[in-house]
């Protein structure tokens, strides 16, 4: 009896290692890119932000959402674009609702410690937007310091003017904070540079507003899981893209070639 209960824990001992090597073992090839390729596609996070990510006869297009595309295509993958709350962007990476976040994304600090990131790829602003007819009188940032101001929660907008000390609300997304302002219920409001150029202003649906100080330079890059493979695999893949001028090409196509950063 003895003999038969020392081989029975000799075997359960032997099975543990070898349950534990094959944990290991899994865990040492598990990737990203593994995950997303084993799946059948990139989940990419977005807001509705012309021009990098919105809607035109039921699809999403922009400049990121075709690179997105053409980087998901590239790892033989389908590319599914779903709206996430941006103040929540980091949260909806840690859980897998989304594979990165790819929306035109300043790299702060605070993303940058969150995100395994790519290299950046356009240079932005944010920006002040208020009513063209009283543009005169806000040309700088002191000059705004007493207006009601809408940013988008989570944004770098939102984290400039909080910096300033403006009063602030807070909306879902820079959509949201321009019909803020153009509705009147809102003095001003703070969005990315890239986003007015084709937002505001003569023959859009804002031409009644125009934007006027800067408040920050920045930059924008893509946001993938702490210690995401797929980070490094997007950097040569925008390498290769603007070597080969595809990626200008896809810039020229939504008017941002000229924030494009070289890769």
């Amino acid at each position: 009896m003895k003999k038969f209960v020392a081989l029975l824990l000799a075997v359960v001992m032997v099975a543990g290692m070898t349950a534990c090597g094959a944990k290991k073992a899994a865990s040492a090839s598990d990737s990203d890119m593994a995950y997303v390729k084993e799946k059948g596609k990139l989940v990419v996070g977005i807001t509705d932000f012309a021009p990098m990510d919105y809607q035109e006869n039921g699809q999403w297009v922009g400049f990121d959402a075709d690179m997105a595309k053409a980087f998901a295509e590239s790892l033989g993958v389908e590319c599914q674009f779903v709206e996430i709350n941006w103040d929540t962007k980091a949260m909806e990476l840690d859980s897998k609702n989304i594979d990165c976040v790819w929306n035109g994304m300043t790299l702060t600090n605070e993303v940058t410690s969150s995100m395994a990131c790519s290299n950046a790829y356009c240079n932005n602003a944010q920006v002040i937007v208020v009513p063209a007819d009283v543009a005169g009188q806000y040309a700088d940032a002191e000059s705004c310091k007493d207006l009601t101001f809408a940013v988008e929660a989570g944004s770098a907008g939102e984290a400039a003017v909080a910096e300033l000390g403006y009063n602030y609300i807070s909306v879902a997304d820079q959509a949201s904070a321009l019909m803020e302002v153009s509705s009147g219920t809102s003095d001003a409001a703070v969005i990315d540079l890239l986003m007015a150029g084709a937002m505001i202003g003569e023959g859009t649906s804002y031409a009644n507003l125009t934007h006027t100080a800067e408040l920050t330079a920045e930059e924008y890059g893509v946001g993938f899981r702490k210690g995401s493979d797929l980070a490094a695999a997007l950097n040569e893949f925008f390498a290769a893209a603007y070597a080969d001028g595809s990626m200008a090409a896809c810039a020229k196509t939504y008017g941002v070639q000229d924030a494009l950063i070289a890769q």
